[in-house]
């Protein structure tokens, strides 16, 4: 049964973490669909794994559209949530209702998400006010990197410590009903959590959170440019296991590949993430 607004606050309440992947295509999405993922984000960091581009900056709205139909071709009955790229809300509240409707009526998503605190708080209200489901993104924010001087953690000084907390808060006064945050240390989310009613999900931002998020190809080992410290590969969790039964295992022929070895590692995630032993200290950054 696919999620909604109600059933993943319930998930909160009963203190069960949510589990939250990143997708682009089809093919990973119908993968996605046979497990008990909670979520998926339409991510632009599509435009990095997936059109090979140096950061997530370039991607346009066109681009997130076609991976979102993609998603949802393979994933009818996940929570699907579109990010909104760069350039796609900053210039004016109607551009960004145009634009959150887009990955509603084109892409057939659920929610989208949109990076910044206090200065989106327009744009955040304008679309929830419009009927959209908004996700907040607050820490390393890569649409922004360039201006926190460069990818890095966020929250080790007072000053951003203060800032994160105003962010949450502020966020959801304007209507957010979650807060992504990422490569913020543990202590500072747990802060942040504290600060807010609505659910908070994390991305290397340790385990004091409601749900972990995850891009799909660090899991799987696939984007070889750059992993960060927080993104584990769960391939090596499985692998031994994957070979040693191969020949035993009941596979159809058209998935006893790749497919089954990537299965078998987003379960490992699932499992671990419910279990509360990821992530440990081993994939968050210290204070």
């Amino acid at each position: 049964m696919k999620h909604t607004l109600r059933s993943l606050n319930v998930m909160r309440d009963k203190k069960e973490m949510i589990t939250w992947l990143t997708c682009y295509d089809y093919s990973f999405a119908s993968i996605l669909e046979e497990t008990e993922l909670d979520m998926i984000l339409v991510g632009d960091s599509g435009g990095m794994v997936m059109l090979g581009f140096k950061d997530t900056v370039p991607v346009t709205m066109d681009e997130m559209i076609i991976f979102c139909k993609s998603v949802r071709n393979g994933a009818p009955n996940k929570f699907l949530v579109g990010d909104m790229p760069k350039g796609s809300y900053e210039i004016s509240n109607e551009l960004a209702i145009s634009n959150a409707m887009r990955f509603v009526k084109e892409g057939n998503c659920d929610a989208i998400k949109l990076e910044g605190g206090v200065d989106v708080l327009e744009r955040v209200s304008a679309i929830k006010r419009s009927g959209i489901p908004v996700i907040g993104h607050i820490g390393l924010t890569p649409q922004s990197a360039s201006s926190l001087g460069g990818y890095r953690v966020v929250g080790r000084s007072k000053i951003e410590e203060t800032k994160l907390i105003n962010d949450a808060i502020e966020l959801e006064k304007a209507g957010a009903f979650a807060i992504l945050v990422e490569a913020v240390p543990p202590q500072i989310t747990k802060k942040i959590t504290s600060s807010v009613d609505n659910l908070v999900l994390g991305i290397g931002a340790g385990k004091y959170t409601h749900g972990q998020l995850l891009i799909l190809h660090d899991l799987l080992g696939l984007f070889g440019a750059f992993r960060p410290k927080f993104a584990k590969s769960f391939v090596k969790d499985v692998i031994k296991e994957f070979y040693e039964g191969y020949e035993t295992l009941e596979l159809d022929f058209k998935t006893d590949g790749i497919r089954e070895l990537s299965k078998m590692a987003i379960k490992k995630f699932i499992t671990m993430v419910k279990e509360l032993s990821f992530p440990n200290e081993d994939y968050s950054y210290s204070e």
